[in-house]
């Protein structure tokens, strides 16, 4: 099976290189990139099966970002997990309200992110099969 193509959009370079690093030795291909820019660059190139969000971004917030992925049809499919330093409740309902599918707060488990990772990609599975 090929292997699954993660795009984690984070400024921190500390969080990037865990991404990279505890992904990469889960089996997932990671790309990691530090701006919106740079996320909707990456994003023309090829399609992620995941998309890792951080919110606090210099250039766009990940919360509007998320609402410029899930409003292009070539994007619009892909599972949004924001992961973010923010716990407030007003975050985490912006964020599933834009489009996120599920919300980690920093600092976080890889072994729960992993398991977020693969409930998106369980129901990205189950929206490609229903019509």
């Amino acid at each position: 099976m090929a292997k699954r193509r993660i795009l984690a959009i984070d400024d921190e370079a500390s969080i990037c290189e865990m991404y990279e690093q505890g992904l990469t030795a889960l089996g997932y291909e990671v790309t990691c990139v530090s701006s919106a820019k740079k996320a909707k660059e990456a994003l023309s190139k090829a399609l992620p099966d995941v998309i890792l969000m951080d919110v606090m971004m210099p250039d766009q917030d990940g919360i509007s970002l998320t609402r410029d992925i899930r409003s292009d049809e070539r994007t619009a499919h892909v599972p949004i997990v924001v992961v973010s330093g923010l716990s407030d409740a007003a975050t985490l309902n912006d964020a599933l309200l834009f489009g996120a599918i599920d919300y980690l707060v920093k600092p976080f488990d890889v072994d729960i992110l992993r398991g977020k990772i693969e409930r998106a990609l369980a129901l990205a599975e189950r929206k490609k099969k229903t019509p």
